[in-house]
């Protein structure tokens, strides 16, 4: 019962096993074939590979061929572009700006010069050739712009008639701000795009065209008012002294100081701040070498007459010295180039200040006669005129006179010119300028009267005569000086005309030393000497106590004296004399001789008991004769 259950469970298991068996070997046929099919798989890929090989590689080549002729055909756009922008901008460049417009031009220019740089730095040799084509065009369109800068310029450069501005104290004319700003961009972009900068100290092209351009225009409109500073120093009298503002150097000046000052501004409002002076030194050349040959002409004509018109060159000095400083402090150029226009001048105006007092001593030593009354004579009056005059040119006068130094007008040198050796005393730049005119009068003054008395006693008879017309003389400066400018400057001059005025006094007073001799008695010893107390004098004691002798001693002094003195009043009514000065001698007298004739008169007077054989004036007589002398 047991054996039948256990065979069919064996049963079972077998046959599953037999199902498994039949897989495996299935599975064994399975891996064979597909074995087979890798094998033969392998071996098409081998002959695949094989044929696909080269043609893969061809491929690659050809790829690789192909980006080459795209990057090769990039280049040769790059070359064609600057061949190609060369010929769109020379269609530009090689027109006239104002064709074009002022504006796209100069943006070609732009477009050109970056090109140019661009081009360079590829340092390429096959763009050579393009380089220098469009560095050509480059300056070819840099002069174009330059003909446009010169051109605007010329259109505003018409030449005015400065006179006008003058006469109605209007603004000299400027560069209108349109046309500022236009030069202005035109002369960026010259200088931006020139072939090569300026060498140092040369401009640049703009300020080349504007100093010739505007320099033409300044030299023109300046040269009617140069003919005039010419015209107007002829003269037609030649002993005529120069009036202050007849010659057109005053117009000239102010013309100049204005259209520079003009100019100036419309250089700002073009060039950098670097450039103003530059160009107005070169702007204003050509008309400043026709202002110092205008100074030159008029120095030759104060030579040829220094003495009359040596205020023309004080005038000069004066003029353009304001003018030069005013220039200065407006633009801080051109004052060394007014300083050597004014050179020869300055020079001519420092050296008459000698030559006039050497002239004064000539003719002093030159005059063969004077007046035989006494009265002045006009050298007097022509030298304080002279000084009169000077005051009216005190600023350059008293310059000059600090170039000299004090003292140095009257130096051997003084009248040289520029080849004179300087003294210590001309680098004293702390001189009181008017001090130095106070001394430079004073010692003209001096000359002047020493000069006067040397000829007077020469040519003059008689003390008394010479101090009278020395005595005319010196009022006469006095005088002059008083009623002019010179009073306030010629304080310190007044002690040494008192001087004067006591020498001259007692040499009038000379002559009429003889008849006071006679008023000056011996005492005997019993003559009665003169009462301390105040007591009046006893003629007729004092008389009796005299020998019959010394009576008639008194008695001839009396007469002598009367002749004497009346011979002495006719002399001093016939002299002509200044008012001032028949006062002040008139009283000199009264006061020498009143003091003696009340003395005698009071001792001696009784001598003729009152019948005026010898007593021809009493006290009172005396006194009112005297008087009248004033």
């Amino acid at each position: 019962m047991m054996v039948a259950p256990r065979r069919g469970v064996y049963a079972e298991e077998a046959a599953e096993v037999e199902v498994l068996n039949a897989n495996v070997d299935k599975l064994k046929s399975l891996r064979k074939k597909i074995g087979a099919s890798l094998a033969r798989l392998e071996e098409s890929g081998r002959t695949v590979q094989e044929a696909i090989g080269p043609v893969y590689g061809n491929t690659q080549r050809l790829q690789t061929m192909n980006t080459n002729i795209e990057r090769i055909q990039e280049v040769i756009e790059k070359f064609k572009a600057p061949l190609e922008q060369r010929d769109r901008e020379e269609r530009i460049l090689r027109s006239r700006p104002d064709r074009v417009g002022l504006q796209e031009y100069m943006s070609s220019i732009d477009r050109t010069s970056l090109a140019l740089r661009n081009l360079k730095t590829t340092n390429i040799k096959s763009n050579q050739q393009a380089v220098s084509d469009l560095s050509g065009l480059l300056q070819v369109g840099i002069q174009n712009l330059e003909d446009v800068f010169r051109d605007i310029l010329r259109q505003e450069s018409q030449p005015i008639e400065p006179l006008k501005q003058l006469t109605t104290k209007t603004e000299f004319p400027r560069l209108s701000s349109n046309k500022s700003g236009q030069l202005r961009t035109v002369n960026q972009h010259i200088s931006a795009h020139a072939s090569q900068g300026p060498k140092p100290g040369e401009l640049t092209p703009s300020a080349r065209a504007y100093a010739h351009e505007r320099g033409q225009y300044v030299t023109l409109s300046l040269q009617n008012l140069a003919t005039a500073s010419l015209s107007t120093a002829r003269k037609v009298n030649a002993d005529a002294v120069y009036k202050q503002g007849s010659n057109g150097i005053g117009h000239y000046a102010q013309g100049i100081q204005g259209m520079y000052t003009a100019e100036y501004d419309s250089i700002s409002a073009i060039f950098t701040r670097e450039e103003w002076g530059p160009v107005l030194q070169a702007t204003c050349q050509s008309s400043l070498a026709t202002f110092a040959s205008t100074l030159g002409n008029l120095d030759t004509h104060v030579k040829s007459n220094l003495l009359t018109d040596c205020y023309l060159a004080y005038e000069i000095v004066d003029v353009v010295s304001n003018t030069s400083l005013q220039l200065e402090n407006r633009t801080g150029e051109l004052k060394y180039a007014m300083s050597d226009a004014l050179k020869p001048v300055r020079e001519t105006a420092k050296s008459s200040l000698a030559t006039l007092l050497n002239d004064l001593r000539t003719k002093l030593s030159q005059m063969q006669s004077l007046p035989t009354d006494g009265s002045t004579v006009p050298i007097t009056s022509e030298v304080m005129t002279r000084l009169q005059l000077m005051t009216s040119y005190l600023p350059p006068v008293c310059s000059l006179l600090r170039s000299l130094g004090d003292g140095g007008w009257s130096a051997p040198s003084a009248g040289a010119s520029s080849t004179s050796i300087p003294t210590v005393k001309s680098f004293d730049v702390g001189a009181d300028g008017k001090q130095l005119f106070s001394h430079y009068a004073a010692d003209t003054i001096e000359v002047l009267l020493t000069g006067l008395e040397s000829r007077a006693k020469n040519l003059l008879r008689g003390r008394s005569l010479q101090g009278v017309f020395l005595a005319n003389n010196i009022c006469v400066v006095e005088r002059m000086i008083r009623n002019s400018e010179l009073d306030p400057l010629l304080t310190s001059a007044q002690p040494k005309l008192d001087a004067w005025k006591r020498k001259v006094s007692n040499a009038y007073l000379d002559a009429w030393s003889e008849p006071s001799k006679l008023l000056l008695d011996v005492q005997s010893k019993n003559t009665p000497r003169p009462s301390s107390t105040g007591t009046a004098i006893d003629s007729s004691a004092i008389l009796k106590s005299l020998s019959s002798k010394e009576k008639e001693a008194i008695k001839e002094k009396w007469k002598t004296f009367n002749t004497q003195f009346d011979e002495l009043v006719a002399k001093h009514k016939s002299y002509r004399m200044e008012s001032e000065v028949r006062r002040q001698l008139g009283k000199d007298v009264q006061t020498f001789m009143e003091p003696l004739y009340t003395r005698f008169w009071d001792r001696y007077h009784e001598v003729d008991k009152g019948k005026g054989k010898y007593v021809k004036y009493d006290k009172g007589q005396m006194s009112g004769t005297l008087s009248s002398l004033a």
